[in-house]
């Protein structure tokens, strides 16, 4: 029995999608003012044109829970989301490391609603697997016993209890210490494992498999047992940086385009 704290549990695990655009790995935060502000642009212009939007994760560079109203990026991100909710377009949002107690208030707020990762969704006649990204780096053993224990129920409803200055200063030391452990950890080691994919394509009966997490932005075409499969991964986004990054999927009438969002 899943005992996952109500606040923090995703709602939908299977979906069907007519006209979607997917996104992930923005790392919006108060120290990228110009990826904040490209994002407000996106959910304004270029996201109003499909029909869903889905945010697989990272959306935001941390996230100390979904009472954190004070903070002015959450606020302008919430404002963005519920007008393009407004608008008619449909939102799902999918917890990813960053921001991992991403929850069902905040869903509420925007007008959107919180996916289990991974999820099963139907795109015309495909079925496609959804996922942040992160459970098939399974060579990283440091992480995966980190998100072992952030993840566990227990857990998250003991870091909930902790009152919110108190959240964003472990979440502060635990974003410290892995900026450090990336340094020292080989880059094959921080990509997802060929065979835990194959594990979970061949597990769920599907032939694609859309995520994001490792900053890798590649369609990956190969066979697995006798049967070709696809791995779309989304880029993250930097508009701070020089040159500036970013950008989606969108599957729109039948066809599959990764698109490079202009500074």
């Amino acid at each position: 029995m899943d005992s996952t704290p109500p606040a923090l549990a995703p709602t939908l695990d299977r979906l069907t999608l007519t006209d979607p655009l997917f996104i992930s790995d923005l790392h919006l935060a108060e120290s990228q003012p110009r990826t904040l502000a490209r994002f407000e642009r996106f959910a304004a212009s270029e996201a109003r044109s499909c029909a869903e939007l889905l945010i697989l994760g990272d959306l935001f560079e941390f996230w100390a829970g979904d009472d954190a109203t004070d903070d002015p990026v959450a606020g302008r991100v919430e404002a963005a989301l519920a007008d393009l909710s407004f608008a008619g377009v449909r939102l799902y949002l999918m917890q990813g490391n960053r921001d991992l107690l991403l929850g069902n208030d905040f869903a509420r707020r925007t007008g959107g609603t919180l996916l289990v990762d991974p999820t099963l969704a139907q795109i015309g006649e495909r079925a496609v697997m959804l996922a942040h990204g992160d459970v098939y780096c399974t060579l990283d053993v440091d992480y995966q016993r980190f998100r072992a224990q952030a993840r566990n129920p227990d857990f998250q409803r003991m870091f909930l209890g902790r009152t919110l200055a108190e959240r964003r200063a472990f979440v502060g030391q635990v974003r410290a210490a892995s900026e450090t452990g990336k340094k020292q950890k080989a880059m094959q080691i921080m990509d997802v494992a060929p065979q835990a994919i194959d594990d979970a394509l061949r597990g769920a009966n599907v032939a694609v498999m859309i995520h994001g997490h490792t900053h890798r932005p590649a369609t990956h075409r190969t066979t697995l047992d006798g049967g070709a499969v696809e791995r779309w991964v989304l880029p993250d986004w930097d508009f701070d940086a020089d040159p500036v990054r970013g950008g989606y999927l969108r599957v729109s009438g039948g066809e599959w385009k990764r698109v490079d969002l202009p500074a």
